[in-house]
């Protein structure tokens, strides 16, 4: 039955609907959290080792973090692989080549590709980054995240990779919650507009949120 579902257009759409929505709701805590940085070192410090903690003593420490991560990589993958299959799927049920050179594909369809490959790029970055401090600029200090962020977005080139990376999130948030809502069933003629509208809503706030962490250091707010 799993298999009939995930061979078929259908199943392998509403798999990327369900692990976007997945994603869409970690990006929104992420961004919630990241903004606890304009409080003050003492106050991000404790965030980040908070989310460590989270359901002790029943979990051990980091247990619930890496049970997150778990479930991110998967629907990441999850993700990734629906959105190439469903591409080569369409590639072949074209009769023949355009005759036209003009490309057929619709805005949306490009900015979704394009910005799932900056966006996966960037993931690979980011933990490298800021989780095992493989390329971190400065000296990677563990258990002082306040310091590593603010390292980070000292250089040039570490506030261009994540300002490009966040503005492909509110790209790819406003094409795809659409998309994934119409999958799911909740689109109508009554609907439509409201639901595009909270994508616009979410995508923007999001794209805010997250380049306000480097606007911040960028501008002495955050030191």
């Amino acid at each position: 039955m799993a298999r009939t579902v995930w061979d078929s257009s259908v199943g392998k759409k509403t798999v990327m609907a369900v692990s976007g929505l997945i994603m869409l709701m970690y990006l929104v805590a992420h961004m919630i959290g990241n903004l606890k940085i304009f409080f003050g070192p003492g106050e991000f410090n404790h965030y980040a080792h908070w989310l460590r903690t989270v359901g002790e003593p029943f979990m051990h420490y980091e247990w619930t973090l890496w049970l997150i991560r778990v479930v991110l990589v998967v629907a990441v993958v999850a993700h990734a692989v629906s959105a190439y299959q469903l591409s080569r799927r369409g590639i072949k049920a074209r009769p023949g080549k355009y005759v036209h050179k003009k490309a057929r594909t619709s805005y949306a369809t490009r900015t979704m590709r394009w910005g799932g490959i900056i966006l996966g790029l960037f993931i690979v970055w980011h933990i490298l980054d800021l989780t095992t401090g493989t390329v971190h600029s400065g000296g990677f200090q563990e258990g002082r995240p306040y310091q590593n962020v603010v390292d980070t977005f000292s250089t040039w080139y570490g506030n261009v990779i994540y300002i490009v990376a966040m503005l492909a999130v509110g790209l790819h948030v406003r094409h795809g919650f659409w998309s994934a809502a119409q999958t799911l069933g909740a689109g109508s003629r009554t609907r439509d507009r409201a639901l595009k509208i909270v994508a616009d809503v979410l995508a923007l706030l999001l794209t805010a949120g997250f380049i306000a962490v480097p606007v911040g250091v960028m501008t002495k707010v955050v030191s």
